[in-house]
Parts: C-alpha cells; sequence; structure tokens
C-alpha cells in the first residue's frame, strides 16, 4: 500500500459553540505517544477522524460526482480538459492513471488511518471516562467502517490496515477478499452500533457526531448490498429499518427541503451528516474544507444565482422525463425553464448544456456570500433512505404488499398516489425508480445501480442510455497506478 504517513497522535484544535463547531478548526498538534490520554485528548483526537469526510475527494466532491457516472447528469462545467477525469469514468474508458480513481482511493486511507490512532490509544486508556471512551471509540468504529465501504464498493478487496502505521513498517500489504473487506466493515459497524448512543441524546456541541441511529442504517445498508448473494441479509435489513424506527422517526413531519437547507442542519430527518461551517479560513482550494462545494459546483454558470456558479453535475434529459407528474421533489431538485424562481431569478435553458441544473443544494448569496462560505452539511444517511430499504427488502423476502407500506410513506411526502397490488417484479423496479428520485444528487445512484442483482442493473440501464463501454470489470474502478508501483503486492483489478 502506498506510503501513509500517521502522526502518532493528532489533536484538534477545537470551539465547541455551536452544533457543528468541534470541526470548525484544521490544525493538529502531535503529541508524544507517553502523553496520558484523557477525556479532552481522546475527544481531539477523534475529531480528527472526520476531517476526511469534509474532503473533496470525498463528500465536497467526489462522492457525488458519481451521478454522472451513473447517468444521472453531466459534467457541465468549462470545456476542454476540465472534469475529462469524470467524462472518462462516465463513458467507461477509465485507466489506472484517472485522477478520479487516484483521489476516491486515496482519501479514505487518511480517515482510515486516524481511526486506527483513536482506536489504539483507547481501548487500553485508563485516563478516560466510560462514556467518552465508549463514545469516541463507537465513532472511530464507525467511521473506519465507513472509509472502508466507500473503498470495497469502489475497488473490490482492499488491504486492511488496522493499526497505526510506524515508521519502518513494511508498506507493502496484499489486498484483502472482498468478503474478508467486508467481514471487517460489518465488525467494525456492530461495536459502533453497541457503542454509540442514541442522535438524540447528544447536545448542541455535539451535534453531528455519529450517533446508533447512523450506524444502524450503514449496517443495513451493508447488508443490502450484500443480500443479492446471502438473502438472510434481508431479514436483517428490515429488522435495522424497524430498531430506527422505534428510535423515533416519523416522515410525515419532515419536509424534504430542510435536508438541504443550510440554516436546518441536522434535522429530525437526518441519521448522519457531513458537517460544515462555511468559516474557511484557507484558501478554499485548501486544506480546511469547513466550507462546502456543493452549490457553487452546482450553480448554473454564467448565472448570478450562488456564489461561483461552476455550472458541474447537469441532470440528463432521460432523468428529468423520470419524474412522475404531480412529483413535488422536482421542483426541488432541479431547475428547468420555467420552474419556480430560485432567490427571485429566473431560471434560463441557456445556462446549462443539457436546459437543466441541481437545484437541491443551492445556497443563496444572503447566507453564504462567498464561494468559501457555505454552511450546508452533506446528508449521507436520512429516513426516508430508511423506509426505502425496508421496502427493498420485504420484497424481495416475496413480501409486496408489505413492501408497499413503507414505499407509499415516502411517495405521499412527494405528493404521489400510493402503490399497491403490485408484482414482485414491478415493485422492485418501483422501489428502485423511487431511490433515484428521492435520492437524486446525494451520492446514492450509482452504489444502488452496482448493487442491483449483482451489477446486472447497472450493465441493463447504462447501455439503455447508450453507455456502450460498460462491462462488469468497469463497475470497479482500477487501483490507481501509483498505488500499483508502490505495492509490490498490490493486484490490479481485471479489465485494467
Amino acid at each position: 500500500m502506498k506510503k501513509i504517513t500517521n502522526l502518532l497522535y493528532m489533536l484538534a484544535v477545537l470551539l465547541l459553540a455551536s452544533c457543528s463547531d468541534f470541526l470548525d478548526k484544521s490544525p493538529k498538534n502531535t503529541v508524544d505517544p507517553e502523553t496520558t490520554v484523557t477525556d479532552d485528548v481522546a475527544i481531539a483526537l477523534t475529531n480528527a477522524c472526520y476531517r476526511t469526510l469534509q474532503s473533496s475527494n470525498m463528500y465536497n466532491q467526489r462522492i457525488w460526482t458519481l451521478d454522472i457516472v451513473a447517468g444521472n447528469s453531466l459534467v457541465g462545467a468549462g470545456g476542454g480538459t476540465d472534469g475529462l477525469e469524470k467524462i472518462q469514468a462516465s463513458n467507461f474508458i477509465t485507466q489506472s492513471d484517472n485522477g478520479m480513481a487516484l483521489y476516491m482511493w486515496r482519501s479514505p486511507w487518511v480517515g482510515i488511518g486516524q481511526c486506527n490512532i483513536v482506536l489504539n490509544s483507547l481501548l487500553e486508556a485508563e485516563a478516560v471516562s466510560e462514556k467518552i471512551k465508549n463514545r469516541c471509540l463507537g465513532e472511530a468504529y464507525f467511521l473506519r467502517a465507513h472509509y472502508y465501504y466507500v473503498l470495497v464498493r469502489l475497488y473490490g478487496g482492499v488491504p486492511l490496515r488496522l493499526a497505526p502505521y510506524n515508521p519502518g513498517e513494511p508498506t507493502d500489504i496484499a489486498r484483502a477478499t472482498v468478503e474478508e473487506t467486508y467481514a471487517q466493515i460489518i465488525s467494525d459497524c456492530k461495536n459502533a452500533v453497541d457503542l454509540l448512543p442514541a442522535k438524540s441524546s447528544y447536545d448542541d456541541e455535539n451535534v453531528g457526531r455519529a450517533c446508533k441511529d447512523a450506524a444502524l442504517a450503514m449496517l443495513a445498508d451493508i447488508y443490502l448490498t450484500l443480500a443479492p448473494n446471502h438473502t438472510e441479509y434481508y431479514q436483517e435489513v428490515s429488522d435495522l429499518c424497524d430498531e430506527i424506527t422505534n428510535l423515533g422517526y416519523d416522515l410525515s413531519s419532515c419536509k424534504y427541503e430542510d435536508n438541504f437547507d443550510a440554516l436546518v442542519n441536522n434535522g429530525p430527518e437526518s441519521l448522519f451528516e457531513v458537517q460544515y461551517s462555511g468559516n474557511t479560513e484557507y484558501d478554499f482550494w485548501g486544506n480546511n474544507p469547513q466550507s462546502s462545494w456543493l452549490s457553487t459546483f452546482m450553480g448554473p454558470r454564467n448565472s448570478d444565482f450562488v456564489a461561483g456558479s461552476y455550472g458541474w453535475n447537469q441532470p440528463t434529459e432521460e432523468f428529468v422525463g423520470q419524474y412522475e407528474s404531480g412529483d413535488k421533489r422536482k421542483d426541488l431538485t432541479v431547475l428547468y425553464a420555467g420552474c419556480p424562481d430560485f432567490d427571485g431569478k429566473a431560471y434560463k435553458s441557456s445556462y446549462s448544456n443539457t436546459g437543466y441544473n441541481v437545484r437541491k443544494f443551492l445556497v443563496s448569496k444572503t447566507v453564504s456570500p462567498e464561494y468559501n462560505t457555505n454552511p450546508a452539511n452533506f446528508v449521507i444517511y436520512r429516513y426516508a433512505d430508511v423506509l426505502l430499504k425496508k421496502a427493498e427488502a420485504l420484497n424481495e423476502m416475496g413480501r409486496p404488499d408489505q413492501a408497499a407500506v413503507p414505499l407509499n410513506i415516502v411517495r405521499k411526502r412527494a405528493g404521489l398516489p400510493e402503490v399497491s397490488g403490485l408484482s414482485q417484479e414491478t415493485m422492485r423496479e418501483k422501489i428502485i425508480h423511487e431511490r433515484r428520485m428521492e435520492l437524486a444528487f446525494e451520492g446514492h445512484r450509482w452504489f444502488d445501480m452496482i448493487r442491483v442483482n449483482n451489477g446486472e442493473y447497472a450493465i441493463k440501464f447504462l447501455h439503455s442510455i447508450g453507455k456502450s463501454n460498460v462491462n462488469k470489470n468497469r463497475l470497479l474502478f482500477p487501483i490507481p497506478q501509483t498505488e500499483m508501483d508502490a505495492n509490490t503486492l498490490m493486484v490490479q483489478n481485471p479489465g485494467y
């Protein structure tokens, strides 16, 4: 594995003044390994584990641009070679020197390394209170599981580095199998479920931390991914979704648009979000990503809608055409000619190559006057997603009538009529469709496509929209060439 230098102990300088401020500050200090790990040290070490989530190589750009690969949208942007790496990926002609493949590989390892530091430091720490130790361990297990879960779905089995790297140790590590990688992810996720408190127990200073609710949701997602080859997992998914519901979630009291409102961060539907404060101290492209990029990247190019307006991620005609008549989510997700004004401004189809832009994540200049001041969080897990997981699990167990119940809860909020009396196959298509529209541009579509029917759904759909280069091998990204060169034990994915 490419050398990843982990500072043995890293302390985040924290300001706990608001609901997201536990991640506000970037500077970190190394501490002698003999330093006593106290509650404050444990919390600071754990806070550093979240930084990778905020990176442009994860949820601040790369993950949501997978919707381009999935065919929901086109790159847009400035023309020429701008966005070339994503154009290559979306046409399934990526090679091992592709930048998107490189940076999506690199970033999770930084987070994994920090999580390993926390786990190594806290398991035997005697000066940390039981409450803080359990929470911090739970957060580290959750985040390590999440980082590995991103990697395994993008690249297949990966090296399992489960302890901090010490100088002088071998850096060449062979890939674990997909099964071994998932076994570790599930183990970490179960530990997180056991150790983390419920979201409702967090005070304002700690809202936004990983919680039991989120760990249950991730575990359900993992089992749903594996269930085509382990059908017993469908019952696990259903049970886990029920556990989340029993924590007090109710979609009827949640507004769809609140999930993307910079003034509502960590709302009642949300289980886990990437936290942003909008207080970026350094250059927008620097190493302190406290501002969300989504509004700037997705704002209509050559318009004055939002600060920046780069014009990426332009929805396709095919995607927009999938909205059912009366679906309230369309006007909240997509900008199109004749749509409701945004912040008093009318949309022109000429702003985009496709005639459409993403509206869902835009933040007005009143809230974010500059490109590096956007405080809108990015939601990873929310309750509507949980309900759709429940519906899918029930349907795959041969209970389409029962599956209609959670599905219709989501459809009702969207202003759509209930469905009933569907066959299992028709219900399967309906649920996949509903996930596409409900969770559009939130980073789920690609992962949904490659898990359904072991990727056969992805190939069939992508061929239907003209992506003729895609095949089973191309559902994984290549291991970056720099990694292949640095790790003599690394084996490239088939087809590259």
